[in-house]
């Protein structure tokens, strides 16, 4: 028995050998990939220090370069997305799973994976084409009449804005958050849900207080990867944003997101301005890793408390 044993290991050897060296050059891949950004960004960090962080003014070619109205923007259309598509998404998930009927949940299902498939410049032409009409003669007067023309929908009411950046972002993540979150909530036991039935429960009650609490690690891992690709997006953001780094003073104010401007400017950087755009990149980097981490601890809670 031994003998079989230590026969096996040995044979086994090749193929630890492979997955050990796939693991070690996909490291690899990634340790370079962040030298060779850092490499890139470190002239422009080295020139202008903590500006390029605090810094309120971007002007291109010339400098200055800081980018934190860029920062800024970034988190802001990404909130925006957040705070509409986690609502609906997760609504939407449920309805597919417990309230539309069976015969129409694979046609539903069918159409919103569709949605994750349609290129990122269609969304942006979408926003161009229908959202800004819509959102000039309808649904900007309205926000601001609720408001009384008070922060945060006030000023001109120009169609581009951080705004709509956010509204098309939602529209963009809103598949992956419903796909997953439809997976991580088909799993919940059926004795869970039955149970909270048979105690009196209604529908709503056990869906709300049973099935999402249940598949909350699921759930927040979906949202951390719609954020991610809110984060990063570029060509969609820049079509429908403005191109105007500024810190707005309201959500109808045109802006700049990072993505955005290294997409916008990356064709004609050079010298001090490419290396400023790698260091928007990097920082790029380091919001969607902080986004991650704070995910995966949020996730680590959850499953604590399961």
């Amino acid at each position: 028995m031994a003998e079989r044993i230590r026969l096996s290991a040995t044979s086994d050897r090749p193929y630890r050998f492979l997955l050990r060296g796939t693991a070690l050059f996909f490291g690899a891949v990634i340790v370079l990939f962040v030298w060779s950004v850092v490499h890139t960004a470190w002239p422009a960090i080295q020139t202008f220090g903590i500006h390029l962080i605090t810094g309120k003014t971007w002007v291109p070619g010339t400098g200055p370069y800081g980018a934190l109205p860029l920062i800024i923007d970034t988190l802001l259309t990404t909130a925006i997305a957040l705070v509409i598509a986690v609502p609906v998404g997760l609504a939407s998930a449920l309805a597919l799973l417990f309230l539309i009927p069976q015969r129409l949940r694979s046609a539903s299902s069918t159409l919103i994976e569709l949605l994750a498939a349609v290129p990122s410049v269609v969304y942006g032409l979408w926003g161009l084409w229908f959202l800004i009409p819509w959102l000039n003669k309808t649904l900007d007067p309205f926000l601001a009449g609720i408001t009384g023309g008070r922060w945060p929908f006030n000023g001109a009411q120009e169609g581009f804005s951080v705004l709509l950046a956010g509204i098309v972002l939602s529209i963009m993540i809103l598949p992956t958050i419903v796909a997953i979150s439809r997976d991580v909530i088909s799993v919940v036991p059926k004795d869970l849900i039955e149970g909270g039935l048979s105690l009196g429960a209604t529908r709503s009650q056990v869906l709300t207080h049973v099935v999402l609490p249940s598949a909350r690690t699921g759930i927040l891992g979906a949202i951390a990867l719609g954020a991610g690709r809110a984060l990063g997006e570029t060509i969609a953001v820049a079509m429908v944003i403005g191109s105007n780094p500024q810190i707005p003073h309201s959500l109808f104010s045109t802006g700049a997101t990072l993505a955005s401007t290294i997409a916008t400017e990356f064709g004609e950087a050079s010298g001090n301005t490419g290396s400023a755009l790698a260091a928007l990149a990097l920082m790029l980097m380091i919001i969607t890793a902080s986004v991650n981490a704070g995910a995966r601890v949020l996730t680590n809670r959850a499953q604590g408390h399961v």
